[in-house]
């Protein structure tokens, strides 16, 4: 019966720190860098116990409840060796469930771990796969520690995680059970297919129920087809919303579009990469870089499938060969050709000839210096 409860403990720590790595997609504000310290000292001083065989136990099941008379975890393992003191006891071949409110929320497996006699962690160790039932969230990787007083899983050594469409990778993450938050550091990646769409950052977190990431510091996105990146985004801070596919860049954001040479840059750009849409609700510039044309504005909507740009607030526009120069309070912009309509006193100004215009609207290009100023009192002023 005392090898019996030992038993239980064990497998209540071990299944514990698997449902630490099923669930290392969510996470919290734990310090990961104090976190992964603890976790690499404890391991290195539980590989230095003393097991003893005549403690061993083949084809074990095991199983805990909580205070309410809920299943709190179940688990078999080929092998249980316990620690000369009986204080740790070392498991082969874990596989288990992880309930909550006792329901089952995680699937566990692992080569092997420790579970410390006192129940309050658990190391797993080699090949770990732990799946969340709920939303089939698929956590992998080498190392991890449970804290089931906490509710936080440390994981370290290639984490990964994948779920629908969506698959993430770290060095090291951390895992909030309850909220199901993952904290990703250390070369972050996240691919999504439908569309291609990478993120890579120092720091991420996962909103598994939210669907949701969110970088941290600065960021790199980028969209393909065909395995051929047709845009690519930098940001001090951002985030994607996995089910909608909208990227949102902040602070400093820069959105590079291949095809046409186009750049936008502005603190807040909302990207939708689906439906390849820029939006950005403050002061934006649009740079043309084939036919050298700046614009800027208030707000501004980009539709990349249609090549046509929405400018309104305290708009203004410069280049061409001859740097001609257009205000307006809204202006209509054809990346392509280069057309443009332009409404709300407008001016617009060229160096050679010299000339001035100015009226309530204008239609051309500034490329060909055509333009054409229209509607009530139109002024013309030629520059000797």
């Amino acid at each position: 019966m005392v090898v019996a409860v030992q038993s239980a403990r064990l497998v209540r720590v071990l299944l514990c720190s698997v449902l630490l790595l099923i669930t290392p997609l969510a996470l919290t504000g734990c310090n990961l860098n104090r976190g992964e310290k603890k976790l690499a000292q404890d391991a290195k001083k539980l590989e230095g116990e003393n097991f003893d065989t005549d403690l061993t136990f083949n084809s074990v099941t095991l199983e805990d409840f909580d205070q309410k008379g809920d299943r709190w975890w179940k688990v078999k393992a080929e092998q249980a060796t316990y620690s000369r003191d009986q204080k740790v006891a070392k498991v082969k071949k874990p596989k288990g469930e992880l309930y909550q409110d006792g329901k089952v929320i995680l699937k566990v497996s692992g080569d092997g771990g420790e579970v410390l006699k006192d129940g309050e962690r658990i190391f797993l160790r080699g090949n770990i796969v732990a799946t969340d039932v709920r939303d089939g969230l698929v956590m992998q990787g080498n190392e991890l520690e449970w804290q089931p007083k906490n509710d936080v899983v440390f994981i370290r050594n290639n984490v990964t995680g994948t779920r629908q469409k969506v698959n993430a990778s770290a060095q090291k993450g951390k895992y909030l059970t309850r909220q199901r938050r993952l904290e990703l550091d250390g070369k972050v990646a996240v691919n999504s297919a439908d569309p291609d769409v990478k993120f890579n950052t120092e720091r991420l977190v996962w909103l598994v129920e939210k669907q949701k990431v969110i970088g941290e510091k600065l960021l790199q996105v980028e969209r393909s087809e065909n395995k051929v990146v047709t845009d690519r985004a930098v940001a001090n801070q951002g985030e994607m919303d996995l089910k909608t596919r909208i990227v949102t860049l902040k602070q400093s954001a820069k959105l590079n579009i291949v095809d046409p040479a186009v750049e936008v840059t502005g603190n807040l750009i909302n990207w939708k990469v689906r439906e390849r849409l820029v939006l950005s609700p403050q002061p934006v510039t649009i740079n043309n870089v084939k036919d050298n044309v700046t614009l800027t504005g208030d707000q501004g909507d980009l539709n990349l499938k249609t090549k046509l740009l929405t400018l309104t607030g305290n708009v203004r526009g410069a280049g061409g060969p001859r740097q001609s120069r257009l205000t307006s309070d809204r202006l209509l912009w054809n990346l392509d050709t280069q057309q443009f309509q332009a409404e709300g006193n407008v001016t617009y100004a060229q160096a050679k000839p010299p000339l001035n215009l100015a009226g309530p609207r204008a239609n051309g290009t500034l490329k060909e210096q055509q333009v054409v100023v229209s509607g009530g009192r139109v002024v013309t002023q030629f520059v000797p």
